[in-house]
């Protein structure tokens, strides 16, 4: 008896030993892989900085405060980039995220069937799947001639606005930003659900058993107590607006000029990198390089903002 007690003991113990060496070894293992990840970041943004170091070099920061990009005179600023691609993806945002945390709410409440639920899901997700090019031709086909005969009726209408000011010309910020509306609703859409379903029901219950109404409930606890996995979503979103390329590049008229008008031409970085890298030479490449720089730091900021807005509602 007492010799299986002590190889008993000795079995645990070794059992012991071993998970807690499987334990050490998981540990580090994650910690590799979140330096890996760490790691790329900062590679990618040591090498897109050594390409770009020329133009840094040669224009310095008033490559950001110029609307000149002309190759034939090595004259280069990112001026109408960066605000085509902040405006773009502003005007997707808006549109996308009450038609996102709407649906995410629809879809995760028992306002419809089960069965019907499940196959808006796989709608809603199939809209994440479908290629970029692809929204980019049906704009082209489809989106565009709506807008503009929408675009000549506010021309017309509402012309005195500086939103409208100009005359459709077909490819514009408006349509740009409609369909990066369009392809940015999966995200914040499956993002926003996901946080609000992981919200705890006791909160739910609690809430109705104080006399509040289900729109209550909704707006008032659960939305805030998911507010931090809505604002994930929105940055992911925002990530993908600032960086979409194709789409964007055959909609948005490709117009190196800043105009207030949402029916004029315009241009974003991601569509400026798109165009021209492949016959770029020379300092147009380090130009190219310090735009994407640009892009690569403002898509930092987001971000950082973020985490900030999260932070500040979580200490309310």
């Amino acid at each position: 008896m007492a010799t299986n007690s002590q190889n008993l003991t000795s079995a645990i113990k070794n059992r012991s030993e071993l998970g807690r060496t499987v334990d050490r070894g998981f540990i580090w293992l994650t910690r590799i892989f979140a330096l890996a990840v760490a790691g790329t970041l900062l590679w990618i943004a040591l090498q897109v900085t050594i390409g770009a170091w020329p133009a840094i070099q040669e224009f310095g920061i008033s490559f950001l405060g110029k609307s000149t990009w002309n190759p034939v005179n090595s004259d280069y600023g990112v001026l109408p980039q960066v605000y085509g691609t902040l405006v773009s993806s502003l005007i997707g945002l808006l549109l996308a995220v009450p038609i996102g945390v709407g649906t995410a709410v629809l879809l995760s409440e028992n306002f419809l069937p089960a069965k019907v639920r499940l196959v808006l899901v796989f709608l809603v997700e199939l809209l994440a799947a479908i290629p970029s090019v692809v929204y980019g031709v049906w704009g082209i086909f489809v989106l565009i001639p709506i807008l503009n005969n929408v675009g000549k009726w506010l021309n017309q209408s509402l012309g005195w606005i500086p939103f409208f000011s100009t005359e459709p010309t077909g490819p514009g910020m408006l349509p740009a930003g409609i369909i990066l509306a369009i392809m940015t609703l999966p995200i914040i859409t499956a993002i926003s659900r996901d946080a609000l379903i992981s919200v705890p029901s006791t909160l739910r219950q609690a809430s109705v058993g104080l006399g509040a109404t289900r729109w209550e409930t909704i707006f008032k606890v659960l939305i805030p107590a998911a507010f931090s996995g809505i604002v994930s979503a929105v940055m992911l979103a925002l990530g993908r607006a600032m960086g979409e390329t194709m789409a964007v590049t055959m909609l948005i008229g490709n117009s190196n000029n800043i105009s207030l008008s949402l029916l004029a031409p315009a241009n974003t970085i991601s569509s400026l990198l798109a165009n021209q890298f492949a016959e770029a030479s020379g300092l147009q490449v380090a130009a190219l390089m310090y735009a994407a720089l640009v892009l690569f730091v403002l898509t930092l900021i987001v971000n950082i903002l973020a985490e900030f807005v999260v932070l500040r509602v979580k200490r309310l």
